[in-house]
């Protein structure tokens, strides 16, 4: 969460979204695969959120007496991906209007919730798992890196596209506290009031613990769960969009909208009738660990210790051919890839390809993430040393303003 405020101050300071701000460290073509990535990233994230809450959802109708049958799953899907992708077509202020009065309800209903299970439930508050020594230990890292990072770190990539609308005259120190709270309080308190009520000895199914616990709020329960994916997914939709403008792609951005919301549909639907939930979900957080842990450390190191802050603003928008910033990073690149296989070594996932020869030998101890970051940033910053990237592209006598209308378009 802390790394987490450093990304969000990049995008006060610069005004430049995250992929866009990728081209002064990766080069202007070089930040196509990065942009790629959290293209298809963002696109799954937008499946994987609406796709977790549907057995629960339809859980939550059955109390209301409606069916539920795989057909109210697609509605469901329908229903919630047109709400998300409308509101995301409409642009930041939508969105930001949207999460300014729906959050707190949803905050209160949380408050609701947390008390009935704390005090209503069954709680085995001493609970503390079947794992002894060394395997409790290794199951924590795994879930660590599955959800308390997995989950947080894939923030990293969309901090800018947000923060950007933040004026200057905002204290740094109080968008940084901000940020890294925003992160870390939902994160906690969701993280121990899901483990304390899956010890209530219900089962494992998430749907059957929370319609079992919380059976008479089902209606402001029902409505926390349908929020969820709407409140995140219109930022994967709007961060997908802008992302692909950072590849070039000349669409105008509400199109862009459109078509993710059609692809992150059809996936959604893939997924409801894929089964294997975990090993579904496993295998989605390994893949957004391995990419994001590497190419945040580059960033990182480029933009507040080569770069100390000083970005040539102008130069991120100019045409490949023109670009100050130069075409491909090579030492970026690099360094990323580097970054990749050392986070698949350390990892430990559910299903065999991702499960790394390292992270086997320490018996499934999972340090992907940690291991990801450091090699690609120290990587990165040694080349740097040896002069093997251009220690004045990128970088001008003191950091500018973008055209106002790359702040409010995201362009």
């Amino acid at each position: 969460m802390t790394i987490f405020g450093l990304f969000v101050l990049m995008g006060q300071r610069t005004g430049v979204t995250q992929m866009v701000l990728a081209r002064s460290a990766f080069g202007r073509r070089g930040a196509y695969l990065p942009a790629l990535f959290q293209i298809v990233i963002a696109t799954g994230w937008i499946a994987v959120n609406t796709w977790i809450i549907l057995d629960l959802g339809v859980a939550l109708l059955e109390i209301l007496g409606l069916p539920g049958t795989a057909a109210a799953k697609v509605i469901l899907v329908l229903l919630i991906m047109a709400a998300q992708v409308g509101l995301a077509t409409l642009g930041f202020y939508a969105i930001r209007t949207f999460e300014k009065w729906t959050v707190p309800v949803t905050l209160a209903i949380l408050v609701a919730m947390s008390v009935v299970a704390w005090t209503s439930g069954d709680v085995r508050w001493a609970y503390a798992g079947e794992a002894q020594g060394a395997a409790r230990f290794t199951a924590m890292s795994q879930v660590m890196t599955a959800i308390g990072i997995g989950w947080g770190i894939t923030w990293l990539a969309y901090a800018s596209d947000y923060s950007r609308f933040v004026p200057r005259t905002v204290p740094r120190p109080k968008l940084f506290f901000a940020g890294a709270m925003g992160q870390f309080v939902p994160v906690l308190w969701l993280g121990v009031l899901g483990a304390s009520i899956a010890t209530t000895g219900t089962g494992a199914d998430p749907a059957v613990i929370i319609v079992q616990t919380f059976g008479a709020l089902a209606v402001p329960v029902l409505l926390l769960v349908v929020h969820g994916p709407i409140a995140t997914n219109i930022l994967n939709v709007y961060s997908t969009s802008v992302s692909a403008l950072a590849v070039d792609i000349r669409v105008p951005r509400h199109v862009l909208s459109i078509v993710v919301g059609v692809l992150a549909t059809a996936f959604t639907l893939y997924l409801v009738f894929a089964g294997e939930i975990a090993e579904q979900l496993d295998f989605w957080l390994a893949s957004v660990v391995a990419w994001v842990s590497p190419w945040a450390a580059i960033m990182l190191v480029h933009f507040y210790v080569i770069r100390r802050e000083n970005i040539d603003i102008e130069a991120l928008y100019q045409s490949p051919r023109e670009s100050r910033v130069g075409d491909v990073n090579w030492a970026a690149m690099a360094s990323l890839l580097v970054g990749l296989v050392m986070t698949w070594m350390f990892l430990y996932g559910l299903v065999a390809p991702l499960q790394g020869p390292i992270a086997r030998s320490m018996n499934g101890l999972d340090l992907s993430w940690l291991a990801g970051m450091l090699t690609a940033g120290t990587l990165y910053f040694t080349l740097y040393k040896l002069g093997f990237v251009d220690r004045h592209s990128g970088a001008r006598g003191g950091i500018e303003e973008p055209p106002a209308v790359e702040r409010r378009t995201g362009a």
